[in-house]
Formats: C-alpha cells, sequence, structure tokens
C-alpha cells in the first residue's frame, strides 16, 4: 500500500493557503471590512468604568455606567482630590434631575444617540476619505486591541477624489496618518490623525480648522482585558483613549481651541436592563466603596523624630 503523507503537512498546508488568503487582502480590503464590522456592532453588553479627562484647565476623574436610559456620570474626583461635601452634593443634585424629569433624561438620550450618529458617519468614511498604504504591524496590548494579537498597521493619506457629503466628513480631506487594525476580530484598534491642511467647513462660511490639529482614537476588546481573560469576547469592545487637540475660526472671527485627553478603564460588566437610576444608586454604591477602601489603606508614617528637622 502507498505510504500515507505524514500528519503534520496538514497544517502547515492550512497555514500556507491562510498566508495566500491575506496576501491577496488589499489594504483597502482590510479597512473596509474592518469598518463594516465597527459599525454593524451592537453589543448588548453595559459597563461601569473610570473616565480620566485632562484639558488645559481641568482635571476631573469620573465614573460612568451604561444603562438602558441613557449613560450616567459622576465626578468622584477633580485636580486628584475627591470632591468635597458641596461639590458632591451638586453631582447628586445634577443626577436626580434628570431622574425626575422624564423629557430631561429623554434630551439626554437624544444627546448620546446624535453623538453615535456623527461618529458612525465618520468611520463609515474612512475607506473612501483616504488612500491606504501597509506599515508592517505593532503588537497588540490591554488597552490597543488585545494582548498577544498582532496589529495590522495602514498608513493613510486624503482620497482626492472623495468627495464629503456633509460637515462632519470634511475634516477628513486634510488628514494623514495611521490606523491599527486586529485582522482577526475585524476590529479597529487605533485611528491617529493630523490635519496636513487647514480644512474649512460649511463651505467657509462657518469656519475652519487650522493645520496641525490633531485626533487619536484606541479601544480594546474590553472583557480580554479587564473582565475574564479566560472567557473573552472580542465583540465587547470600548474605548480605552482619546485625545483631541483643534485650534481654529468659526463665523470667520471667533478663535476656538479644543484640547483633551480622556483615558477610560477599570471596565466591568453591569446588567443591560439596568434603568438610570439603578445605574445612579449603583454609582453611589461605588463611591461609598472607593472611600471605604481608601480610609483602609495605610497612611505614610510620620517623622517621629521632629526636633531634629530645620
Amino acid at each position: 500500500m502507498p505510504r500515507s503523507r505524514p500528519h503534520f503537512l496538514t497544517p502547515l498546508v492550512f497555514l500556507a493557503v491562510s498566508a495566500l488568503a491575506r496576501a491577496a487582502d488589499s489594504p483597502a480590503d482590510l479597512i473596509r471590512r474592518a469598518v463594516q464590522n465597527e459599525v454593524s456592532q451592537d453589543s448588548a453588553s453595559h459597563f461601569m468604568f473610570k473616565d480620566e479627562r485632562k484639558t488645559a484647565h481641568s482635571w476631573e476623574t469620573k465614573l460612568i455606567v451604561e444603562t438602558q436610559d441613557a449613560s450616567a456620570g459622576m465626578i468622584i474626583a477633580q485636580d486628584g482630590q475627591p470632591l468635597n461635601p458641596q461639590q458632591q452634593q451638586a453631582e447628586d443634585a445634577r443626577l436626580q434631575n434628570y431622574i425626575r424629569d422624564p423629557e430631561q433624561l429623554a434630551w439626554k438620550k437624544r444627546q448620546e444617540k446624535d453623538d453615535a450618529e456623527r461618529t458612525a458617519k465618520i468611520v463609515k468614511a474612512l475607506p473612501d476619505a483616504f488612500l491606504y498604504d501597509w506599515d508592517g504591524t505593532v503588537p497588540g496590548t490591554a488597552a490597543v486591541g488585545r494582548p498577544s494579537v498582532d496589529l495590522v498597521r495602514l498608513k493613510f493619506r486624503p482620497n482626492p477624489k472623495y468627495d464629503p457629503p456633509s460637515r462632519e466628513q470634511q475634516v477628513l480631506t486634510g488628514m494623514s496618518g495611521h490606523v491599527l487594525i486586529d485582522p482577526n476580530a475585524n476590529r479597529i484598534a487605533e485611528i491617529d490623525a493630523t490635519l496636513e491642511k487647514q480644512v474649512a467647513f460649511g463651505w467657509g462660511i462657518l469656519g475652519h480648522l487650522d493645520r496641525g490639529g490633531h485626533f487619536l482614537v484606541q479601544q480594546a476588546g474590553v472583557q480580554q482585558a479587564y473582565v475574564q481573560p479566560a472567557k473573552a469576547n472580542v465583540n465587547n469592545w470600548e474605548l480605552t483613549r482619546m485625545e483631541f487637540a483643534f485650534t481654529g475660526k468659526i463665523l470667520l472671527f471667533r478663535s476656538f481651541a479644543v484640547r483633551s485627553t480622556d483615558v477610560f478603564s477599570d471596565f466591568r460588566p453591569v446588567p443591560a436592563n439596568l434603568t438610570f437610576a439603578q445605574g445612579v444608586e449603583l454609582l453611589h454604591k461605588e463611591l461609598a466603596a472607593e472611600q471605604a477602601n481608601a480610609k483602609l489603606k495605610p497612611q505614610p508614617e510620620q517623622d517621629k523624630n521632629p526636633c531634629c528637622k530645620h
């Protein structure tokens, strides 16, 4: 009888076929597939997490919980220090106002929906707005992509044939940078872009953005990175960092400057059917737990020989 092929050739053949299939992909194919996956994701998972935001004039830490009504956020620290009683009362009153006034809560929900739709417009435009080139790979991390997964890096530059259909997409006509893509999950792990020229919006009547403006957006598979590594669900991706730095003019004469950095961390799953009121209650419990833990931490020892100080 003829000798059978060694079994170890089977995985080698599989790897060779996979490599050829991947080689057939163009950068445009990869970005288009990732964008299609991004906009089609509708995860039912909700999380509680922290948002540490720094601007040119402030630094605040906020606890946020996603609810079925809208996101509930509570500032818990400013400039690295816990809120004083008066500041905490103001935060409580702001959140209670949403609970007492259904119209205010509905307005907040509409605002979040509008923001999500504007973001989706930008993401959907990525395959057509830019021209892409291969630029190697970089290892994923807990905050960018997924650990132990090589992310494909693509450089991009404006596509001269792209005609933006609205003001939201107008900014893309002057941007260059790179994206990082998880080729297995087909998710965008990072977008880093810089304005290479001044860009007008509203046909130059409403204003313009100055050259040199920059934004960075990163996301990660949070269940692998933060929740349960042994049972990762790559569909649960969340933003982990956003940076914006833009200057420009509105109505041709009013200058503005936007500079902010948000770092999102400490993701924990919560029930998807939480109401806004239940979310606020959960925020209070989390804040109380953090305050109790802070009191239990050992304080630095005082100098027991003060007489020697000069």
